[in-house]
């Protein structure tokens, strides 16, 4: 339990005053208040995390269906993290509001908050994304509206939605890619003497989907599916520890196809591994009706902890794991824990911390990906850049928070928008009109996506060394209509090239460009910089000398796009 208040999420506190002088409110937010009552907690007396997500659900049901005016039904929730546990009496606040639409799904998220009524402390419990499907109509397929957001918060939210959803389309074949690799290199499975059986804390049970466990579609909840397996898990968790355990994260799930009233639900749950001082839980559900077969409705991971008397981590005992299957279980969980680790890492570091190169592997590029286009999209999506200069039609604005000195360089160019995106992606030919950019060779191609170069800057003092980066181009072409075409850049470490004599090894927070389609030949560029001083090539605190040495770095930009738009354009249309 959390002892101070904590800010659940700053931009939420920023208010946005229509002409009228009405506070605006986001017309799909949806607010729930529940106070947890004896029926709705454990025996240690606290909030059942089943209950919790039948609350999650239905909160995040109501608002797609405010946007989309029809029944939605939950597609998938993204990784949840439990940060405190609520005891009885205190309430928990449900806000949740839908990001961003597309063609006939949303992605809605989901604040949760505590609040004590006598301390009128309130602190975050956790925060999740749900993907929900508008049901066809007797029309046809639905056709949802587009999201128009009005706040700061709102933009960012709108535009890192589009990377989730990404992150989502390729999540499971990523995953099962990443397990398949790490599990081949991991060998036999350890074992430890006085280990617990696996089969020991296998668990089945079964439910009967009545009315109250329906929606108004007469299709069972998702949260209440999401109950059912939670409590298996607990019980499977239970009988490795004999204690009670806390449910810490449940990993990313996807539900695969529908159950209805009248189902007998069947819920199975085993402990695949367990470590020092947590433990991973599969669970599956299945439905079937009468003779039918089983319909595998949904699978997910839970992780476990059991806490002490002062709220610490309890070592747990390790587990033997069965023949031939739960080997296979046992060694995924490894590799599972490790992506978790490499996620977690990824995501918490903040972008006011130096160095952040995080080492680049398979195992997390796609969360690096993620991560470095998600970080531009929150530069480009702030609303208080201060104009500093314009000159060749090429303008400096400048934005500073929390000691970090960010910029952004304007300019248009007449070279339709994806020829632009094509010609500034190679970064391999950024010598040719930037001249802080010396040398610039790839080390890897990842995919068509992502590639990693190592770049070489010339000093920016007499007789000094030069600084070198290795950097993670990003690329993404528009989502929707009105995206802009991206190309993020930030610095990753790879252990094959480590610093050298000759040069100073440098760090790129977050950096790239943002390509607008302003008409089928006029593009508006947006390039980006955020670094402490001294930290990214030829940065000063001198303005003027900075506006001029941009100017003229972006007027060659234009004229190298401009010269290189026809040759381009003569290739074969797949090149583009």
């Amino acid at each position: 339990m959390a002892s101070d208040t904590k800010d659940a999420d700053p931009l939420e506190d920023c208010l946005l005053i229509l002409e009228s002088g009405e506070v605006y409110r986001n017309p799909t937010e949806v607010k729930m208040s529940q106070i947890v009552l004896p029926c709705h907690a454990n025996h240690c007396g606290e909030l059942s995390v089943g209950q919790l997500l039948k609350w999650m659900d239905s909160t995040a049901c109501l608002s797609a269906e405010r946007h989309a005016g029809c029944s939605c039904i939950t597609a998938s929730v993204d990784d949840i993290h439990f940060e405190h546990t609520i005891g009885v009496g205190q309430v928990v606040n449900i806000k949740a509001k839908v990001n961003r639409a597309f063609t006939s799904s949303m992605e809605v998220g989901i604040l949760v908050t505590c609040e004590d009524l006598f301390t009128n402390c309130h602190w975050k419990v956790c925060h999740a994304f749900g993907t929900f499907v508008a049901r066809r109509t007797e029309a046809g397929k639905v056709q949802l509206k587009q999201v128009i957001p009005h706040t700061q918060a709102e933009q960012m939210e709108y535009s890192i939605a589009a990377e989730r959803r990404r992150m989502r389309l390729i999540h499971a074949e990523i995953i099962t890619d990443l397990l398949s690799s790490s599990t081949a290199q991991l060998g036999e499975c350890q074992e430890f003497q006085g280990a617990v059986p696996a089969e020991r804390t296998q668990v089945e049970s079964v439910e009967l989907v009545l009315p109250p466990h329906a929606n108004h579609q007469v299709s069972t909840f998702g949260g209440q599916i999401m109950a059912w397996m939670e409590n298996v898990a607990t019980i499977a968790a239970s009988r490795l520890c004999n204690a009670h355990p806390t449910l810490r994260t449940i990993d990313m799930f996807h539900f695969r196809g529908p159950s209805h009233i009248g189902d007998r639900l069947v819920l199975k749950a085993i402990v695949n591994n367990s470590f020092k001082n947590s433990m991973e839980v599969g669970v599956c559900a299945e439905a079937y009706k009468g003779g039918e077969p089983l319909r595998h409705i949904n699978s997910a991971f839970m992780t476990f902890e059991v806490l002490d008397s002062d709220r610490k981590p309890c070592t747990l005992p390790r587990i033997r794991p069965e023949l031939v299957d739960g080997k296979r279980r046992y060694q995924e969980a490894i590799a599972r824990k490790k992506i978790r680790l490499d996620r977690k890492y990824i995501f918490s570091c903040k972008q006011t911390e130096v160095p952040l190169s995080v080492p680049w592997d398979l195992s997390n590029q796609m969360y690096l990906s993620y991560n470095n286009v998600s970080a531009l999209k929150l530069l480009a999506a702030r609303n208080n850049w201060m104009l500093s200069s314009e000159k060749n039609k090429v303008s400096l604005y400048t934005l500073e928070e929390n000691h970090v000195l960010c910029f952004k360089i304007e300019t248009h160019v007449n070279v339709p928008a994806e020829q632009t995106f094509h010609l500034l992606s190679d970064l391999s030919k950024r010598h040719k009109w930037d001249k802080h950019y010396e040398q610039c060779d790839v080390i890897n191609q990842a995919d068509e996506e992502d590639t990693i170069y190592q770049v070489a800057t010339p000093s920016v003092s007499k007789g000094g060394k030069g600084q070198d980066f290795i950097l993670l181009a990003s690329r993404r072409k528009p989502c929707d209509i009105g995206d802009p075409y991206l190309i993020a850049l930030r610095s990753v470490t790879l252990p094959t090239h480590p610093p050298t004599e000759d040069y100073t090894r440098g760090e790129v927070l977050c950096a790239g460009f943002t390509i607008w389609a302003e008409s089928s030949t006029v593009t508006k560029i947006s390039y980006y910089n955020q670094a402490t001083p001294g930290v990214l090539p030829y940065i000063s605190t001198d303005i003027a000398g900075l506006s001029s040495s941009f100017c003229s770095t972006f007027s060659s930009c234009k004229q190298y796009l401009e010269e290189n738009r026809d040759s381009l354009a003569a290739l074969h249309p797949s090149a583009l």
